[in-house]
């Protein structure tokens, strides 16, 4: 049985929650799931609950994900992208979010370029801060969401063997995802080359593989990261074509394994790099299942945040 509410007041990382907290925030996200299926997919859950999303660095679908979350429960929105802000200018993250603040703001969803923002950000601010991904640091609302499209997909997380291909090093998804599963229960494997593999990866508990067919083999689920060329200052590996041809998930590869395993990728995809399309588009596929449960998932997060007001 779940706990009945969040032991934590934000959501910065999956390491600061526990299994009872991720259990609950699953089964919400279930009866949102039912909402967001119905042909009248608002509740008014949040109505008098105003949402900031600040964010600091460039992105699409989880900007898309928390805006569509909040739009579902009734919440209003502001929102704020730092590029076209007086950040740009040199304004400081409190005098920004403050004067966000000011407006009578209860929540901030935050992206940010730098580990630990949202940690500074949340014991300075009277808002319930979350993470909406902090540089190379956490992204927990997507780990949440893989984690829970596993569970739909096979049924539990426990005892499920689940291998993360790609920039380790550079990927938050990567270190947030390898936390929620193991609270689930899960087995966790990582793969790619030696120099997206970081020092720390050993003391998480985790297998190392540099072998992509070993590591498929071994593996239930394959989740296949994004080469972040944007966070590289240096080069990694020789060339895209290579590293493909290296950790490139394919068709062929995919029907040559003696087992039916399920592909995940947080996306967005670079086609024919670290997956191709037909294997993007294929059964085996859950990608856009988790673009879908990314909503409800956020959803459930903002909603059981929200219900721990004052």
């Amino acid at each position: 049985m779940a706990a009945e509410k969040l032991s934590t007041r934000h959501l910065l990382g999956i390491k600061d929650i526990d299994r009872n907290d991720i259990e609950l925030i699953f089964e919400t996200a279930d009866n949102f799931k039912e909402v967001i299926n119905r042909p009248i997919k608002k509740v008014p859950s949040l109505r008098d609950i105003t949402i900031a999303n600040i964010f600091f660095e460039n992105s699409t679908r989880t900007k898309l994900s928390f805006e569509l979350a909040e739009k579902r429960l009734s919440a209003d929105i502001v929102n704020f992208a730092a590029s076209s802000s007086s950040v740009s200018k040199g304004e400081t993250l409190i005098d920004t979010v403050n004067n966000i603040l000011a407006m009578k703001v209860d929540m901030v969803v935050m992206r940010h370029p730098y580990a630990g923002a949202g940690v500074f950000l949340s014991k300075h601010i009277n808002a319930q801060i979350v993470n909406a991904g902090d540089g190379a640091h956490e992204h927990p609302t997507q780990a949440l969401l893989d984690a829970f499209s596993i569970r739909q997909k096979l049924g539990d997380v426990a005892g499920k063997k689940v291998v993360i291909v790609g920039d380790i090093l550079h990927s938050r998804v990567a270190i947030s995802n390898i936390l929620c599963l193991q609270k689930l229960g899960a087995e966790v494997m990582v793969c790619g080359p030696t120099t997206l593999i970081p020092k720390f990866i050993n003391g998480l508990g985790v297998k190392v593989e540099h072998d992509l067919r070993k590591a498929l083999n071994w593996c239930d689920v394959a989740n296949m990261l994004r080469i972040q060329l944007e966070r590289q200052d240096i080069k990694y590996f020789p060339s895209l074509r290579e590293y493909a041809m290296m950790y490139g998930l394919n068709k062929q590869i995919l029907d040559s394994l003696d087992k039916e395993i399920v592909v995940m990728h947080p996306g967005p995809i670079n086609r024919g790099v670290e997956i191709t399309s037909d294997v993007a588009d294929s059964k085996q596929s859950i990608i856009l299942e988790q673009v879908e449960n990314g909503v409800a998932v956020r959803m459930a997060v903002l909603y059981l945040l929200a219900s721990q007001r004052d």
